[in-house]
């Protein structure tokens, strides 16, 4: 009888060795992929296509049209605005960090514990381009994993360049459009190449929450962090804090 539960336990082991070596292989493969083709789409995306948001008055979306707007493009196709308005917003030590930004974390998890009104995310672009790129939408302990798993291997496989291209193309930029280039179109009828650094600046500014501050119609929030972006890029030193990326 002890032999044949060893027997077993040897089996079940054996099986859940080659599980788990077939869904690592699985993801590198996937993320090896998307270093050179754009994704089709991404979870997000359908499912915003099937659920109206909360809320009225999206521009230019009725909710009986969900179709997405979503144009994947390259760093030589928009304007150099646009990732220095990204890192200025989101992710200043983009360029320095590994995907994980140690002091980001500490500092936000130090403005939650002093009890802020509103909870503060330390995510780097790195880890948001994990997250939109690859997982479902929602909060658990396992998504999280999830997240720095594929952070991890995104650093270690793209360049920062391929990440920056990724996230300006599928980030939500409002509802049912992502990306630079369909929010271009649909907030300023002009296409990201020709954005400028004000116009960067709104669509940074509302990343956090585009669905709630709207570059289609900004508010005095969505303004504020307009300004806020718009002050940091000026800090940073303009697009020669982004030539580095540009010229990979």
């Amino acid at each position: 009888m002890k032999t044949k539960f060893r027997q077993l336990g040897r089996r079940v082991w054996r099986v859940l060795l080659q599980l788990v070596a077939t869904l690592f292989l699985a993801s590198v493969a996937w993320v090896l992929m998307y270093r050179w083709l754009a994704p089709p789409a991404t979870w997000l995306m359908l499912d915003r296509r099937a659920h109206a948001p909360i809320g009225r008055g999206y521009y230019g979306i009725r909710e009986d049209d969900r179709r997405i707007s979503y144009n994947f493009k390259t760093l030589d196709e928009v304007s150099p605005q646009v990732p220095l308005a990204l890192v200025a917003a989101e992710d200043q030590r983009f360029l320095q960090h590994r995907g994980f930004d140690v002091k980001a974390i500490q500092q936000a998890a130090r403005r939650n514990f002093e009890g802020g009104k509103q909870l503060v995310g330390g995510s780097t672009i790195s880890q948001q381009v994990a997250k939109n790129v690859f997982l479902w939408s929602g909060r658990s302990y396992l998504r999280k994993a999830a997240e720095a798993y594929f952070t991890v291997l995104i650093e270690l496989l793209w360049s920062k360049r391929r990440i920056m291209e990724m996230y300006l193309s599928v980030a939500e930029m409002g509802d049912c459009t992502f990306g630079v280039e369909a929010a271009a179109q649909r907030y300023f009828h002009k296409s990201a190449a020709k954005l400028n650094a004000s116009e960067a600046a709104l669509l940074a500014g509302v990343l956090p929450n585009p669905l709630r501050f709207r570059a289609s119609n900004p508010g005095p929030v969505a303004r504020a962090k307009q300004r806020r972006v718009q002050r940091n890029m000026r800090r940073l030193g303009g697009i020669s804090y982004v030539r580095a990326l540009l010229e990979e």
